[in-house]
């Protein structure tokens, strides 16, 4: 037997590693079983070689919790350790790291996941152990070897009778890690970190129906025929699906398979995904991994942490930011890159070259995509729009490369449901909606129902108008606005039509200047000037007398707020409307010539409620004084 010290300067590195990396202990079982699976992988290469002249056949790794020994054995079937590289990996290699480690994170508190990144993986049993063994035998032809360590720098190495190649590893559970005696925990742990993991992983055993038992017809103690109870038979309980979709290629994969994995990824996820992007690149990177567009809600938050992140099948986290580009954490599936450390915190991982490009090319991937889709069956995208344009919105916002290959595929509905891309629209309104300054005019609408009449005042025009409802799109048409060239949008109601797009032709008032000076003072003794300013207009007889507006800018820049952006204390303004006379309605007219104060002052009040009753802007008692005025005036 063989006693030593292992080669670290601090009296005690293993108290420090459970301190620093406590709020993460839950990783010892994800390093040990990489480190098996490793193992194994290896033993398969090297057999593959003809390095290995063993029979590699058909390996599993077997995790077991004894309760009465408080002990979990975790056992591979790969390469083994000779006692010489017991030494060499256990009591050196490993530690090489350490004291790199200690220095760079005395001070860092909780920095989770940084075990790996030092080399330090095996030892993060010591999180939850107060004494571990390896019973080791490697596939060469050599003695097994036996090692312990209680935790001290101290530890054993001695033979061991064990026959069968590869390694067992045995955690003496501390009084404070009991919790991980628990199978349904460590059940969940395997299902959070392991369950792709590329070796089948065996705990414990399960029963099932004997699938080459065929059950005859019996008779029962009545004599009435049944069929005989089926057979059980015990086998190995499988926890993990070692060959996941993302490993396969896409060629070998129908569309039934990956819906399937979208169930497997989320069991509690009732809708089916609208479509996927199957990664696959191996220059200058690897990564793979299979991305699904869910139905998408209009709330931006609710929808994220749904990709999971793995490195070489190994779960490593689902906050994916800074890896994923923001817009797509709205995405679901999984990514897998050899490329991307295990075991690092997040802000070197966002700060690494290698990382920056796999976001990149996660980009380029993403539009490229939908641009085929959009190419091969328009009609089937057209109808997905609604519930993917958040997330293309968000990217044209967030993504300047998305942006420009956006052009491609997004789209822009208007309120009768047909869809153009922006070149379509373009040419399409360019002739009717371009105002007397040369200026493409953009009209849109966020509410069919409350904007109806303003639809309406547009399409008799033979305008078209778009129907843009999602919540960053005030954002959007800043960024549409300040990249095109002389365009502007305007949403129907931000003032009246002949307005929104000025021509040439400028309608005649039937009031003269002296009229309208009187209607004015009339109208701002009745109309509230702190809510309202009021705006004379020589419009068609047949439109609206009084209209309410808000202008375009102001709205924009409060919705910009509520959104994040925009110009600083917007939301905290008195909402400001703008209300429009049509000089030439017969009922304004009415107005001016009526005799009595009484009735102008009813007439006016009335109009105005009419028109703030059509923009949903008539509300509580206002509204219930309205209707019984309104009955009051039919009596």
């Amino acid at each position: 037997m063989t006693k030593g010290n292992i080669n670290v300067s601090v009296e005690n590195i293993f108290p420090l590693i459970k301190k620093f990396l406590y709020s993460d202990h839950e990783i010892f079982l994800r390093e040990l079983i990489s480190n098996a699976t490793d193992a194994t992988l290896k033993l398969k290469h090297l057999t593959r070689l003809g390095e290995a002249k063993v029979d590699y056949g058909n390996p599993i790794i077997e995790v077991k919790i004894d309760k009465d020994a408080k002990q979990i054995h975790i056992i591979d079937q790969g390469v083994g350790m000779t006692a010489d590289e017991v030494e060499k990996y256990i009591n050196q290699i490993a530690f090489s790291g350490a004291e790199e480690f200690l220095d760079k994170y005395k001070d860092a508190g909780k920095d989770a996941g940084i075990i790996g990144h030092f080399g330090l993986g095996f030892y993060s049993a010591f999180m939850v152990a107060h004494k571990v063994e390896i019973i080791t035998k490697s596939f060469k032809d050599e003695p097994a070897a036996h090692w312990t360590c209680d935790g001290s720098p101290e530890f054993t190495l001695e033979k061991a009778d064990k026959i069968e190649r590869g390694t067992e590893i045995i955690l003496h559970v501390a009084e404070d890690s009991e919790e991980f005696l628990d199978e349904g925990k460590i059940r969940e742990l395997l299902m959070k970190y392991n369950k792709f993991m590329p070796i089948p992983i065996k705990f414990g055993t399960k029963e099932i129906n004997d699938p080459e038992f065929e059950p005859k017809m019996i008779k029962d103690k009545d004599g009435k025929e049944t069929k005989e109870p089926h057979k059980k038979i015990t086998v190995d309980d499988i926890i993990n699906n070692p060959n996941p979709a993302w490993t396969k290629q896409p060629t070998d994969l129908e569309d039934e398979d990956y819906k399937n994995f979208y169930r497997e990824l989320y069991p509690m996820q009732f809708e089916e995904p609208l479509f996927h992007i199957h990664l696959n690149v191996d220059y200058p990177f690897n990564l793979t991994g299979i991305l699904y567009f869910p139905k998408m809600t209009n709330d931006l938050n609710i929808q994220k942490d749904k990709i999971q992140l793995y490195q070489n099948q190994v779960f490593v986290t689902d906050n994916v930011e800074g890896i994923v580009p923001e817009f797509l954490t709205m995405l679901r599936g999984v990514i897998d890159s050899p490329d991307i450390p295990l075991n690092v915190s997040r802000s070197y991982l966002q700060a690494d070259g290698a990382v920056k490009k796999i976001s990149s090319y996660i980009t380029r991937k993403v539009a490229d995509k939908l641009k085929s889709l959009f190419n091969n069956n328009r009609e089937d995208f057209e109808k997905k729009w609604d519930d993917i344009k958040i997330v293309i919105e968000y990217g044209m916002l967030s993504e300047e490369k998305f942006f420009e290959k956006a052009d491609a595929f997004a789209l822009y509905p208007t309120v009768d449901g047909k869809y153009f891309t922006y070149e379509e629209l373009y040419n399409k309104i360019k002739a009717k909606q371009t105002d007397k300054d040369d200026k493409l005019v953009i009209l849109y609408a966020s509410d069919t129902d409350a904007q109806h009449a303003y639809i309406e005042a547009a399409k008799a025009k033979d305008y078209e108008v778009l129907l843009l409802n999602s919540p960053i799109v005030s954002h959007l048409m800043q960024k549409l606005e300040s990249t095109k060239e002389n365009i502007s949008f305007a949403r129907v109601d931000a003032d009246h039509i002949d307005n929104l797009i000025k021509k040439d032709d400028t309608s005649v008032s039937k009031l003269s200047e002296e009229e309208k000076t009187k209607l004015d003072e009339l109208l701002k003794e009745v109309i509230p000037s702190e809510k309202f300013m009021v705006q004379l207009e020589a419009m068609d007889s047949n439109a609206s007398p009084f209209l309410i507006t808000q202008p375009e800018f102001m709205r924009r820049m409060k919705e910009m707020q509520q959104t994040g952006g925009g110009m600083f204390g917007m939301g905290n303004m008195p909402e400001m409307y703008n209300l429009v006379v049509n000089t030439n309605s017969e009922l304004v007219s009415e107005i001016l010539n009526t005799k009595t104060k009484k009735k102008q002052e009813r007439l006016i009040n009335q109009s105005l409620d009419l028109a703030r009753l059509s923009q949903g802007l008539l509300k509580g008692e206002e509204l219930t004084n309205f209707i019984k005025r309104s009955y009051d005036m039919i009596k």
